[in-house]
């Protein structure tokens, strides 16, 4: 009896693992569970699965892994179709074309291809960038024989460049040159017109007179205007540049401004120019500034005098709205304001502190590290972000707001070395009394 249940015990295994070979993975467990305890094979054999029944096992184990999506093929955002994106966007202060086309998921390269500027392109506060639609095809070629386009402006704004200009508007920078009478060294600031179209200032009849040589203009003195440039200047007197240059001790980077006498070159002996108009006293407060400080403040200030300026009541609401954008107390940065100018974009005084904040050139440039970009004190956006960012660095860095007020008039360091002076303790307390008004 015993040696038939042995023998069918032993050839039933067999049959199990050919029968069994396609039946899922659960079913064979379930099977297996149900297996007597004595039917199991002695327990210092462990027990062998047949080939057959491994191979089912690893077929189950391939399909069930075949469900798993890879990790590398699942998006990270959402597919374009599915984002909003407005059409267009305002540039705001401290604003960059990467930062803009970041936020909005979009390609630095498309964004600047849309908007036809370049990876040198200047943007300003308020300007519009476009995030939507096709980019602007490129302009067709005139026809050689038409008419010269008529002529239209452009009104520079803070930021703007000459190449810039020409970018946006789809035309070559040689020729914004050669309409305007100016060259890569001409400096151009905000109020300026810019012509974008005629034709170019020096075009000369198809049959010109063979005659004597463009006369020079009278050798003489010329009063600069608003928007005048040297290059302009010596290009409208048929003089060279140089010579110009030459005749007024000047460099191809000086900074000139309206009311400034320039001496032409000509046939007769030049007078040298006169000076110009003192806007700026050279003391303060019974203290002389030296003459290159006094120079360069006049000169600042003849710029802002020259160009349009916000309003007091608008550089009120910028300099309140830089403040809470840099989380700076806005009635602090509003009674600073106020004590140095008293909102006047156009205030410069004999140690060249410049508009709004009054913040001087070597300041600024500490204000341009504190911020990471260059600050121009003569705009009135970065006049308010260099006056904030000091006024940021010195309530951060002193004991108290007393001694931080202190430091915007007198300096950080002489304040801890000498204490604050008799001025400096009245400029402390008009500040204070000034916040309780904003």
């Amino acid at each position: 009896m015993t040696t038939p249940r042995s023998s069918k015990k032993t050839t039933s295994m067999p049959v199990l693992a050919a029968t069994t070979a396609a039946l899922p993975a659960v079913v064979l467990s379930s099977l297996a569970l149900a297996q007597p305890a004595a039917a199991a094979a002695p327990a210092a054999q462990p027990q062998r699965i047949p080939a057959t029944l491994a191979a089912a096992i690893k077929a189950q184990a391939a399909q069930a892994s075949g469900g798993v999506i890879p990790a590398s093929s699942v998006a990270a955002t959402l597919p374009a179709a599915l984002r909003s994106v407005p059409s267009g966007y305002t540039v705001k202060p401290g604003d960059t074309i990467s930062g803009i086309a970041a936020r909005h998921g979009l390609g630095t390269n498309a964004v600047l291809k849309l908007n036809r500027l370049s990876a040198t392109s200047i943007i300003y506060p308020g300007q519009r960038i476009k995030l939507t639609g096709a980019a602007p095809a490129a302009p067709a070629p005139r026809p050689a024989a038409s008419a010269a386009a008529p002529s239209r402006t452009y009104t520079v704004k803070p930021g703007d460049t000459l190449s810039g200009i020409a970018a946006r508007h789809g035309v070559g920078l040689s020729k914004v040159f050669s309409w305007n009478g100016l060259n890569a060294n001409s400096i151009i600031y905000p109020g300026q017109k810019i012509k974008l179209g005629g034709t170019a200032a020096a075009a000369a009849p198809a049959k010109a007179a063979p005659a004597a040589p463009a006369k020079a203009a009278s050798p003489g003195s010329y009063t600069i205007k608003a928007g005048d440039t040297l290059g302009g200047i010596a290009y409208r007197h048929k003089v060279s540049l140089s010579a110009l240059l030459s005749a007024n001790r000047l460099k191809a980077t000086t900074i000139i401004y309206p009311g400034q006498k320039l001496a032409i070159p000509g046939g007769s002996a030049i007078q040298a120019a006169s000076s110009p108009k003192q806007l700026v006293p050279s003391s303060f407060l019974g203290y002389t500034y030296p003459a290159a400080v006094v120079s360069s403040a006049n000169k600042n200030k003849a710029i802002l005098e020259a160009s349009p300026v916000p309003t007091r009541e608008q550089m009120k609401a910028i300099v309140a709205d830089t403040a809470r954008r840099m989380g700076v107390n806005p009635s602090l940065a509003l009674a600073f304001a106020y004590q140095e100018s008293g909102f006047n974009q156009r205030a410069v005084s004999p140690a060249n502190a410049i508009g709004t904040m009054q913040v001087i050139p070597t300041s600024g440039e500490w204000a341009s590290d504190l911020v990471g970009r260059k600050l121009n004190l003569l705009d009135p956006y970065d006049n308010a972000t260099a006056g904030v960012a000091i006024i940021r660095a010195l309530v951060s860095t002193s004991k108290t707001v007393d001694l931080a007020i202190a430091g915007y008039y007198q300096g950080q360091y002489s304040v801890s070395k000498h204490g604050m002076y008799a001025d400096t303790k009245q400029y402390v307390a008009s500040v204070k009394a000034l916040m309780k008004q904003f």
